[in-house]
């Protein structure tokens, strides 16, 4: 039986992860800010550390998968928090359980991004300077430029960020013997989902568009290829982006990939 850590885990993509993990009789150690073994709020540089060391506490030192699913949608209010959360939350997560993730048996890691992770280019992305300083207090006035819908530029801002952090780690850890790959959902019936289709600013791009697919995502459809990306079928997977989104990109970016 392996033990896999899984942030965001009481409610959507992360809590279909965690069922679809324990049913195949894994161990899982849930992260989230509540109606979880580790309670923590990944906005803030102490509920990282709480995170990162209530995981290590429960495993014993010794990780061997971890599914980064925590995240926010564009409709918070709050924009700062939500590149605290899906970026540098995440990463310092990930940083700080790969010592654990070397020490396990075979062990892999993957984080969700989003297909809003391709909307803009990392060079175009605002969000450039607070990454590189580590000041976070940067992040409001970087997205300021999105006006009312400064939420979801400091969504995909986030999320592309977050794909290049995975894919810069890329060397590092398949030295070390620890997969990273990332997954990047589209529309997915999830809590978040529902929020944001409520919100008066995205609501209706929300419900009228339709992927070439015409459906929106199951969390269980984004949980079954993030588990098979832990394992032993996806030995040589490694630093690669998965776009799960009913075609969607392939329908606005054909010759981009």
């Amino acid at each position: 039986m392996s033990t896999v850590a899984v942030t965001g885990s009481a409610s959507g993509i992360g809590a279909a992860t965690a069922t679809r993990l324990r049913d195949a009789g894994h161990r899982v150690i849930g992260v989230d800010l509540r109606s979880a073994d580790v309670p923590a709020d990944l906005a803030a540089t102490e509920g990282r550390t709480a995170a990162v060391e209530g995981v290590l506490d429960r495993c014993d030192g010794v990780l061997d998968g971890l599914v980064a699913c925590a995240g926010l949608g564009p409709h918070v209010d709050d924009v700062a928090r939500i590149a605290q959360v899906n970026y540098f939350g995440t990463v310092a997560v990930i940083d700080g359980l790969f010592p654990a993730l070397r020490k396990g048996t075979a062990a892999a890691a993957v984080v969700v991004s989003s297909v809003a992770s391709t909307h803009l280019k990392w060079e175009e992305n605002p969000l450039t300077e607070a990454i590189e300083t580590g000041d976070e207090s940067l992040i409001a006035e970087a997205v300021a430029a999105g006006g009312d819908y400064r939420g979801q530029f400091a969504y995909a801002a986030g999320k592309n960020a977050l794909t290049v952090a995975v894919r810069r780690r890329a060397a590092e850890w398949g030295a070390a013997g620890v997969r990273l790959n990332t997954v990047a959902p589209g529309s997915v019936d999830t809590p978040l989902l529902a929020a944001t289709a409520e919100d008066p600013r995205y609501g209706e791009a929300i419900r009228g568009f339709t992927a070439p697919i015409p459906r929106h995502g199951r969390p269980d459809e984004i949980a079954a290829l993030a588990c098979y990306l832990l394992g032993p079928d996806a030995g040589f997977v490694h630093g690669a982006q998965f776009v799960v989104d009913g075609g969607i990109d392939a329908l606005l970016r054909p010759t981009v990939f």
